[in-house]
């Protein structure tokens, strides 16, 4: 199909007087399909009806970018700016999808990494809503598309970077959680509510679904997180199938799920989103990114400290609230060396936080850096003595 066929069918979809926004969708399939005929644009109504983007669009089954869509007239200048019915929407697309078009089949506009890229108005409506083309507007959408073609996989150079683009994708992830909750199949709704008892279960006994969604949603995304960083030196691709392996065991919960949703009980509705996260963190430059986390700057743990640069981008409140925020490690360090001197020279305790009728409590425990370094801090005491402290 070429541009001009492809403006003669919107204008006889108008012509028939009942047109919408879906009766639009199969010209631009097609159109999109015949300029590259390695690319394929699924329009999938099971993950729409859920919040996901109009058309999903990949190359060899790997998809690179995404297409929303609008009805014609609707005006796109109001959502950009975040106004109106779907301003909401243009947000999340924005900050969460690395590459995607927005459109009314007349205008569109591209956006990579939250910036609008390029712009082609092919057409406009008279007063009598028949289509007008532009002189220039085939040559800008030719441009537009094959640009957005042939974009490469955005590498992610920063922590903080990481951290923007994972909170955008997770946002994305957890509103389909919601509206899978509303709109989703049976055998979905029902594999959402049998992890949402797991939850209530293990972590929060009052967990309602919409701060299941958001708790599920972050758990994945950090989880994805910590298993690339276990995994960075690994031979083998890091997939969300490979994700479960990569996690320490000393955290049975989250490898439990992992080995869930690798698998086919992950509804589609929101899987596409998190494969994104996946994609995301294959393409991400881990030497920067882990010298945000050098010795210089006393936190080194990434998996530890993260969470607090990933949570400043997520939820900026939601951080305030939980007290989301890390001390240094070389802060902790030497306030549990001063309890450890103060428990001997004051509290009469020679073995310090060693003594065995010390109790440690930690009722803010975070990431667990102060727990860490104490433990840490007992075991130096049992250097010399290999026989006396477990393996």
């Amino acid at each position: 199909m070429t541009i001009s066929d492809y403006l003669k069918e919107l204008g006889k979809n108008l012509a028939h007087g009942y047109a919408t926004e879906n009766t639009h969708r199969p010209a631009l399939k097609t159109l999109l399909e015949s300029l590259d005929k390695s690319v394929t644009a699924t329009n999938e109504p099971k993950r729409i009806a859920c919040g996901a983007p109009d058309f999903n669009v990949s190359r060899k089954t790997v998809p690179f970018g995404y297409v929303e869509t609008k009805d014609i007239g609707i005006p796109l200048d109001e959502m950009e700016h975040g106004r109106g019915p779907y301003g909401q929407q243009f947000r999340r697309y924005k900050d969460g999808l690395p590459s995607w078009i927005l459109t009314d089949y007349l205008d569109f506009r591209w956006y990579v990494n939250g910036e609008k890229r390029l712009t082609a108005k092919l057409a406009a409506l008279d007063g009598k809503k028949k289509i007008v083309e532009s002189a220039t507007g085939a040559d800008e959408l030719s441009k537009l598309l094959h640009a957005f073609y042939s974009e490469p996989a955005l590498t992610v150079e920063s922590a903080k970077d990481l951290a923007r683009r994972m909170a955008g994708m997770t946002s994305i992830v957890r509103e389909l959680i919601n509206a899978t909750f509303d709109h989703g199949s049976q055998a979905d709704q029902k594999q959402l509510q049998y992890w949402l008892k797991a939850f209530r279960k293990t972590l929060l006994p009052d967990l309602d679904t919409a701060k299941f969604a958001d708790m599920f949603a972050q758990t994945m995304a950090y989880g994805l997180f910590a298993a690339r960083v276990h995994s960075l030196n690994s031979l083998k691709a890091f997939t969300r199938e490979t994700a479960a392996s990569k996690l320490p065991r000393t955290n049975p919960f989250l490898r439990t799920l992992f080995e869930e949703i690798a698998g086919v009980k992950m509804p589609d509705t929101f899987g596409w989103a998190v494969d994104d996260i996946v994609e995301l963190l294959n393409h991400a430059n881990w030497g920067r990114i882990l010298k945000d986390f050098g010795k210089g700057t006393g936190k080194h743990d990434p998996v530890v400290h993260f969470y607090e640069t990933f949570l400043s981008a997520y939820d900026p409140k939601l951080r305030e609230l939980r007290g989301v925020y890390y001390t240094p490690e070389a802060v902790v360090s030497y306030i549990v060396r001063s309890v450890d001197h103060l428990l001997k020279s004051r509290f009469g305790k020679p073995r310090g936080l060693a003594d065995n009728k010390t109790l440690i409590l930690d009722p803010a425990v975070g990431t667990g850096t102060f727990l860490f370094s104490t433990i840490d801090e007992i075991h130096k005491k049992f250097a010399s003595q290999g026989g006396a402290w477990d393996s």
